[in-house]
């Protein structure tokens, strides 16, 4: 049985050589512009700084994936071909991409550029995957986190197409590829925009001892004075709902699956994945390092000892899950 490859995130070249000295397989980024969905400021890539990533890694024998992973705008696609033009001068490994049109240029006009199929097209079915692959040759598809593993290595099954599971980071409500949230209260779309719950919509205030968090000018949570206060997104907020206050709609709280690394490769599963381009080097390098020795074990017969790996300090809320990998009632 092979050995998984591990995927980690690069907000930009210092965490990208980060990852790869870590132990990254493969590293994954974004051009800095509305094309890739962490379209933050100071994130992402120039096209000359990935080609030069490509080139450092590919000496360290790591390999560059670029998420051109938004969708484009009717009447406005010219960022996105370019994107996926960008990425075909570089010689980057892989394109991960969700968008049709997105996709169809790319079998077009570089045919033999890999693609993949980003997690925000939602494809979760053998059928769903069987299309892609044949209309436009995805090679492998990142699955959305709402499967468990059984379910995982049933589609494995019925698919020849390599297939790319989430073990680490963030956590969203919405299905993927489908929320509406940031939208609502930021004007502001991670699926168009590749922006959720964007920095010049958050403001923290002092009332009365308290801080308040708002995104877009609305009340998303209060704070006791010392308490520690988490970055404002509406889809993690405390609302207050039949006299009581509480959050709605999901926990802060973070995606940990290292204990069923042994799980996903024997369901077939080609590569592992880490979320955090928003986050620093220091994260990606520590995150990588464990999973990097977490695969090392699994290859050399050992269980991994996900104890002697801790990562909860990173999570949000410092708290973990395994979300529904290990959801049984379904």
């Amino acid at each position: 049985m092979g050995s998984v490859e591990l995927v980690c995130p690069a907000g930009g070249p210092a965490m990208l050589r980060a990852a790869v000295e870590a132990g990254a397989d493969s590293v994954y980024c974004g051009l800095a512009d509305a094309t890739n969905a962490r379209n933050f400021p100071g994130l992402n890539f120039t096209p000359e700084e990935l080609a030069e990533a490509v080139g450092w890694a590919g000496a360290r024998g790591a390999r560059v994936l670029l998420a051109v992973n938004t969708f484009a705008r009717a009447g406005d696609t010219g960022a996105w071909r370019r994107a996926g033009d960008i990425a075909a001068a570089a010689g980057v490994y892989a394109v991960i991409a969700a968008d049709l049109g997105v996709l169809a240029h790319m079998r077009r006009a570089h045919p033999d550029l890999r693609l993949h199929l980003s997690v925000q097209a939602a494809a979760g079915t053998p059928e769903a995957i069987a299309f892609y692959a044949a209309e436009y040759g995805v090679r492998r598809v990142v699955l959305p986190r709402v499967l468990n593993v059984a379910e995982i290595a049933a589609l494995v099954r019925e698919t020849e197409v390599e297939t790319e599971a989430f073990v680490f980071g963030g956590l969203c409500v919405m299905a993927e590829g489908r929320c509406a949230m940031s939208s609502y209260a930021a004007a502001r779309s991670p699926n168009l925009d590749g922006v959720c719950s964007p920095p010049e919509a958050v403001s923290f205030d002092e009332e009365d001892g308290r801080l308040t968090t708002r995104l877009g000018g609305f009340a998303v949570d209060r704070y006791k004075a010392g308490e520690a206060a988490g970055y404002p997104t509406l889809c993690k907020g405390c609302f207050e709902a039949r006299g009581e206050a509480r959050r709605l709609f999901e926990d802060p709280v973070s995606l940990n699956a290292m204990t069923l690394l042994e799980g996903f490769r024997s369901a077939g599963v080609k590569a592992v994945k880490v979320e955090g381009r928003q986050r620093g080097k220091a994260y990606v390098a520590r995150v990588a390092a464990a999973f990097r020795r977490a695969i090392d074990a699994l290859d050399a017969g050992r269980a991994p000892d996900a104890s002697a790996l801790p990562l909860a300090d990173l999570a949000e809320g410092g708290r973990e899950t395994a979300g529904a990998y290990r959801r049984g009632w379904r």
